[in-house]
């Protein structure tokens, strides 16, 4: 590689090789790592071997004399000595757990419960005999009871209802209305009712929830001279005609108001 090398010269390529100059030829091998220890720490960057200065354990590096707690949750405690891991686990006592809350390192069962003749598990929710509304939990040999809690209610005092057997206030559903309020005159009516809120092509109906649907009428005229009779909404074209203000019945001759020379005739048909 460009450089000059003494016979009997060592020295470390890339690659973690080892070559050596004999006879005026370059000799490589790989270089071999021989580790002495459990958990070595990974080679550093640019070299070739673990070292054992420390411990390399789940995944991260203890330095030498390193004490901590393994993952395992059951209160091991481990040493990092000269990249080797040791490892102790406490023992724990059998039966029940000392305290009302299980330990934090050994696992124990915590005391079951005693109450009114039964025997419940650590943890267990259970009611008194004949009152639904206390709830009872027991915890470490414990027992503990308190009222259910009831939601919010969003509905006023007087909607509200305690039905038998249940601890809680319900809302009740408002009564159905009887029939429709109109605020401009204070006239109520029933349910089903049609009328005319003075509009005579216009007609409302009372709905069954107490709101009031109306739909107005649209007239088309069939004849060029109909009768307007007040009240109604629509023109008849059946009665006979007016003209000139006046109004005539079908068949009915009279003389034109704009010629005396011209004689008219009221015809009740469609145009």
């Amino acid at each position: 590689r460009g450089v000059p090398r003494e016979p009997g010269a060592r020295w470390a390529e890339l690659g973690c090789q080892s070559c050596t100059c004999q006879g005026g030829q370059v000799l490589c091998q790989a270089i071999s790592c021989p580790v002495p220890c459990s958990h070595p720490l990974p080679a550093p960057a640019g070299g070739c071997c673990p070292s054992c200065s420390g411990c390399w354990y789940e995944g991260a590096a203890r330095a030498e004399g390193d004490v901590f707690s393994s993952s395992d949750g059951n209160c091991t405690v481990c040493l990092c000595l000269a990249g080797n891991i040791s490892c102790i686990t406490p023992e724990c006592p059998p039966g029940s757990c000392p305290s009302s809350s299980p330990a934090d390192c050994c696992s124990c069962q915590p005391a079951k419960c005693s109450f009114r003749g039964h025997s419940y598990p650590h943890g267990a929710h259970f009611s008194l005999d004949g009152d639904e509304c206390t709830i009872c939990t027991c915890r470490g040999g414990e027992v503990e009871c308190s009222f259910s809690p009831c939601p919010v209610l969003d509905c006023p005092q007087h909607q509200r209802l305690l039905r038998p057997g249940q601890c809680c206030f319900t809302c009740q559903d408002p009564p159905a209305p009887a029939g429709c309020l109109m605020d401009d005159n204070g006239v109520e009516f029933p349910v089903g009712q049609i009328w005319s809120p003075g509009d005579p092509c216009e007609l409302c109906i009372c709905q069954a929830d107490g709101s009031v649907s109306c739909t107005r009428t649209d007239c088309l005229e069939t004849c060029p001279h109909p009768i307007r009779t007040p009240g109604q909404c629509c023109p008849d074209c059946s009665a006979g005609c007016t003209y000139m203000g006046r109004i005539f019945y079908n068949n009915e001759t009279f003389p034109s108001l704009l010629d005396p020379c011209l004689s008219c005739i009221c015809l009740v048909r469609a145009v």
